[in-house]
């Protein structure tokens, strides 16, 4: 769950250089750095989603919804963050009290745009047992993201089965 801090770490690194390089009228080069920071705090909220599942924290959880986000799952659509909060809470298997999982994605199947304020995201969630070590469930997560106010929220999601491979 480290890795995706350490990934934004090395991209703010990287950039910072970049940025010291480009010169104050290379509009191209503001315009790469800021869609590849994009791309990294768009990536940041994979990691803030499985950390949240992983601890039950709803309160983190919520955090990454905007308002009026939709969430589609099991053929069901809940519209708006109390919904949602409910829905996970009342529903989502890693939220189960019974259920001792930790949720993480490979990170070769993580997938992020940036397009000025919009964005996607896909993501998988390998929830594992943590006193079987078995896994437990795998769900795709189709993610379309909004900037609000310098921050990145999810503002549509629709989870299916995934396959794995």
């Amino acid at each position: 769950m480290r890795r995706a801090s350490t990934i934004t770490l090395v991209l703010v690194i990287a950039l910072s250089g970049l940025n010291a390089c480009a010169s104050g009228g290379d509009s191209a080069s503001k315009r790469a750095m800021t869609k590849a920071a994009d791309a990294s705090a768009i990536s940041e909220l994979e990691s803030v989603f499985h950390q949240s599942a992983s601890a039950k924290d709803i309160d983190s959880m919520m955090t990454l919804w905007a308002d009026d986000a939709v969430f589609t799952v099991g053929g069901q659509t809940v519209t708006g963050k109390e919904q949602i909060r409910k829905f996970i809470l009342s529903t989502a298997a890693p939220f189960r009290p019974e259920n001792h999982w930790v949720s993480d994605t490979p990170a070769y199947k993580i997938r992020v745009t940036a397009n000025g304020d919009r964005g996607t995201l896909y993501f998988e969630c390998h929830y594992v047992d943590v006193d079987s070590h078995v896994m437990k469930a795998a769900v795709s997560a189709d993610v379309k993201v909004s900037k609000f106010k310098d921050k990145w929220m999810f503002t549509n999601v629709v989870a299916a089965p995934a396959t794995l491979n």
